[in-house]
């Protein structure tokens, strides 16, 4: 079939990884709730404070409930923003509280989350869609990045929904009570994507997506191949048969655990979800009701708002808060530091971090258990050698019992400006979990698309 260069992937050196996969405004209405947290640094001794359990999120989170009005008009509002804004500057959360919506078509756009406030998928459900298409871009879904569908039940329209995206764009703890089309709308080119610990009753079809990863999760059935499918821990999935159909299928994923999730508790308040470890995985973790793990209140957490300084979001981790990154782009002139076992970094909306003078965006001491999810980093004007380091250099404390996680963390040199780096992510801590992330070397940039100007843009073709 025919193929539209993808982007390059620039070099990432791991040590021990036991499971990755790199798969790959109209303004809009501010949430209602207490003040804003402290958007500058605190003064030098002073602590900084966390928000409340029902805290103020910001004028980019949207949050929505079943009696909450016009809420197409506000997705829709969104979408017209952030539909073609490939390298623009808006970042959106869509946050639904456990309940029923009808009628809702959520169309998202670039650096735009969609997600269920329950500890299940099915605590929220839409007799809808929530749909990525590539009209934008011509009917080709291989520039559909950076975006995300989370913890929420669809019932489609049609009985499919369609999901035609490319790198950066996970899709994770969704039950689709119907099939999944992973293509865009007159089947045109799309280039892989990553589904986790989700069920789609009917079937996924991918037609013209060249590869997927899909991990402990359950299906209907599977339609077709491309160049590459992949499977681990997936009820339903098709039979080893590499490479013709090529379908790779392993019956367990060894080693896992999801990613970190916001939810409401029964008094309304926000939590942060800290999913536990699984060995041997296969299916959904929340099949049974509420799954293993524990909690966090948000009081835990220090919520970042954009014009924060690295020294306050260091202050806060010093003293124990972790750290909650709402929607929108953070400036940093020294690494964010995590030296704490268990501190999670939860971003919502791909909150997006840039080291503006040649620094490491951020840097996970040798301890246990941290969880790093949801956000980009992208490339500062000066040179970084390292972007992103999980562990310094020598690394050697056993963490097989409570390993660092990274996922859905993405990283991005150039394309939205000049950004330099000589290395995207290093990972010097043992057992540490990289787990769908996706490393890119712009190769178009801001006003120009792949393949406007033939023979000087390096071109490389792209694997999950």
């Amino acid at each position: 079939m025919p193929h539209t260069p993808s982007p390059e992937t620039p070099a990432v050196r791991r040590r021990t990884v036991l499971a990755a996969a790199a798969a790959t405004a109209a303004t809009v209405p501010a949430l209602a709730g207490l003040a804003a947290g402290p958007a500058s640094a605190a003064p030098r001794g002073k602590r900084v404070k966390a928000l409340p359990g029902g805290g103020d999120l910001g004028p980019n989170v949207l949050v929505f409930d079943p009696s909450t009005p016009d809420i197409q008009a506000r997705l829709d509002g969104v979408f017209r923003q952030q539909e073609a804004a490939q390298f623009g500057t808006g970042r959106y959360a869509l946050l639904f509280r456990p309940g029923t919506y009808h009628g809702l078509n959520a169309q998202l756009g670039f650096y735009t989350s969609i997600a269920g406030l329950g500890l299940s998928p099915d605590d929220t459900t839409i007799n809808g869609d929530v749909t990525v298409d590539a009209g934008w871009f011509g009917g080709n879904a291989t520039q559909n990045f950076w975006r995300s569908a989370e913890n929420l039940a669809l019932v489609p329209v049609s009985g499919t929904n369609r999901w035609a995206v490319a790198q950066a764009a996970p899709f994770r703890r969704m039950h689709i009570r119907g099939g999944l089309n992973l293509a865009p709308s007159g089947y045109g080119w799309a280039s892989g994507g990553y589904i986790a610990d989700s069920r789609i009753d009917g079937e996924i079809g991918p037609y013209s997506q060249q590869q997927w990863y899909t991990r402990d999760s359950a299906i209907g059935s599977w339609l077709n191949g491309v160049w590459n499918m992949v499977f681990s821990g997936v009820e339903g999935a098709p039979a080893q048969s590499f490479p013709d159909p090529p379908y790779t299928t392993l019956a367990t994923t060894p080693v896992s655990r999801e990613k970190p999730f916001l939810y409401v508790d029964g008094t309304g308040a926000f939590r942060v979800f800290l999913p536990a470890k699984r060995t041997d995985a296969r299916g959904v973790t929340w099949g049974n009701g509420t799954p293993r793990g524990s909690s966090l209140p948000l009081t835990q957490f220090y919520v970042a708002k954009p014009g924060v300084s690295a020294a306050t979001l260091n202050q806060a981790l010093a003293q124990g808060l972790n750290l909650l990154l709402t929607p929108g782009i953070y400036h940093l002139d020294r690494p964010i530091q995590v030296n704490r076992a268990g501190t999670v970094v939860l971003g919502l909306g791909y909150a997006t971090l840039i080291p503006d003078n040649g620094v490491t965006a951020l840097k996970v001491a040798d301890v246990d258990g941290v969880r790093l999810a949801g956000f980009l980093v992208d490339a500062g004007p000066v040179n970084s050698r390292v972007l992103l380091e999980i562990g310094p250099t020598g690394a050697s404390r056993d963490h097989s019992a409570d390993p660092t996680t990274v996922q859905d963390v993405f990283v991005r040199i150039g394309g939205a400006g000049p950004g330099k780096a000589t290395t995207s992510m290093v990972v010097n801590n043992r057992h540490t979990i990289v787990d769908h992330t996706w490393v890119w070397r712009a190769d178009h940039t801001r006003g120009r698309r792949l393949g406007d100007q033939p023979g000087r843009l390096r071109r490389r073709r792209q694997r999950p």
